[in-house]
């Protein structure tokens, strides 16, 4: 490249860099009254004052300089966008510690990222044909609208990933169930026994579950909470059912075993709906490329031989 576009390139940067660098500056200024007061009443036993919490110290460089960047950019797709309570359920369907804040933040970056890439791909073709820069821009700005709806569109499939395991996981932890309660454990035992011995998506639900009973919260209430936070048909019904067996003194351990027998009979049903579906899938390489190479293989020598023997 020529001394002209490495100035520009090397301007632009200067220019980012002094952007950056005002704006957290700005940033720092405003700072809140409780950073201000908490160190001068941090020591004095008669101001406990909770909501006085300094906030807390980004970890690295690039999240102490472009951290609060990207919460405004957050806040500002939040505004636009809209859906936190989607969002919100989305994510605890998805298993993820996140808050919505920090989701959009990720949206950011992923259109940030996209922005980049095809950004730097613009300004090679521009240097070249400036008259295509507008078309460019606009294709940036696409890039990274494409990369925000990407991480949504990854959450979703998160969520319908996580539900798939849980469904693969649900019968053989209601069986554990089953088999704890019939032994003689109450229903709090079974399930410390089983999230204890099981690993995967579901068990995580019941140990948050069990971590709510043991904090003082009704088991029934808790799984009310279970029943309302999943997105499956089959753990609503799980999780009522073993509140109405906890409430009405009906036995548990039969309800948990119809449970699983109904899900192990489900999944049968859609193995057997997926080999349908395959099958007919199948045929398409079949009619179309394995069917014309056999009938071509049958009559091409016919066909040479009456071209041979015709005069």
């Amino acid at each position: 490249m020529s001394s002209v576009t490495w100035g520009a390139l090397l301007g632009a940067a200067a220019g980012v860099g002094l952007v950056v660098a005002g704006l957290r500056t700005l940033d720092l200024r405003r700072s809140s009254p409780a950073a201000r007061v908490l160190p001068y009443v941090r020591d004095l036993p008669q101001a406990p004052v909770p909501s006085l919490t300094l906030p807390a110290r980004p970890r690295t460089a690039f999240a102490a300089v472009f951290g609060p960047l990207l919460r405004s950019a957050a806040d500002r797709l939040e505004r636009v966008l809209g859906g936190a309570g989607s969002v919100r359920r989305r994510l605890e369907r998805a298993g993820l510690r996140l808050t919505v804040q920090e989701f959009r933040i990720q949206q950011v970056t992923w259109g940030l990222v996209a922005f980049g890439a095809v950004a730097a791909v613009s300004v090679l073709v521009a240097l070249r044909q400036p008259g295509r820069t507008l078309p460019l821009l606009v294709l940036c700005v696409v890039a990274f609208m494409v990369g925000v709806l990407a991480r949504d569109n990854r959450l979703s499939g998160q969520v319908a990933q996580r539900e798939r395991q849980v469904l693969v996981e649900f019968p053989s932890v209601a069986e554990l169930l089953a088999l704890s309660v019939a032994a003689g454990e109450g229903p709090v035992a079974a399930l410390d026994r089983v999230v204890v011995r099981a690993r995967g998506a579901l068990a995580d639900d019941l140990g948050r579950v069990l971590a709510e009973v043991r904090t003082g919260e009704p088991l029934t209430r808790a799984l009310d909470g279970l029943a309302a936070r999943s997105g499956l048909p089959v753990v609503s019904r799980f999780a009522e059912g073993m509140a109405v067996a906890v409430e009405r003194g009906t036995p548990l351990a039969d309800v948990l075993h119809a449970q699983a027998a109904d899900v192990r009979e489900a999944g049968r049903r859609q193995l057997i709906e997926a080999g349908a579906r395959k099958e007919i899938a199948m045929m398409v390489p079949v009619v179309f490329l394995i069917l014309p190479v056999t009938v071509l293989f049958a009559f091409w020598p016919g066909l040479v031989g009456l071209r041979l023997v015709t005069p």
